[in-house]
């Protein structure tokens, strides 16, 4: 098998190619290690098992090693704060659809689209239909809100107010 080198390169081919439609970032590792072997295999060092040892071991460290260089490098990479499902709506702001009523001054909100059940924070804070607020916490299908203060707190009041 004098020409197993013509594999190792077509498969590199392949998987480098396949890294084009992809978006782990993973096939271009198994590319490379490819190239490794297939780079041996043409100076006939070794033969097909470390060939294939060579392969394996090359794209894992590569694979291993860019995944901890890109968490720590890149300031949006998926492990870092990431937050999905409702765990993303906090923070985020809402408007409130209807006057809350009741007790528990049970209100609406709409949020990212969608209208969801909305109780404030403060037992004591009525929502006006209209009202920016903020999730402060989703507990099952329901929103905790505040109020969002329309200006700052620290900021000066005027003289004609």
């Amino acid at each position: 098998m004098d020409n197993l080198w013509y594999i190792w390169f077509i498969l590199a081919v392949i998987f480098i190619i396949a890294e084009l439609f992809t978006s782990g970032f993973v096939l271009l590792w198994f590319g490379v290690g490819a190239i490794a072997a297939g780079i041996l295999a043409f100076a006939g060092f070794i033969g097909l098992p470390l060939q294939v040892a060579v392969f394996l071991a090359v794209s894992i460290v590569l694979t291993v090693a860019s995944r901890t260089i890109f968490e720590r490098l890149l300031p949006f990479s998926p492990g870092r704060n990431l937050k999905i499902g409702v765990d993303a709506l906090i923070g985020r702001e809402a408007t409130v659809v209807e006057t809350s009523t009741g007790a528990t001054s049970e209100t609406t909100v709409r949020l990212s689209g969608a209208t969801w059940r909305a109780f404030p924070v403060l037992d004591d804070e009525a929502l006006k239909a209209g009202d920016r607020v903020v999730v402060e916490r989703v507990e099952g299908a329901s929103v905790y809100v505040r109020i969002v203060e329309k200006e700052p707190s620290w900021r000066p009041k005027r003289l004609s107010e």
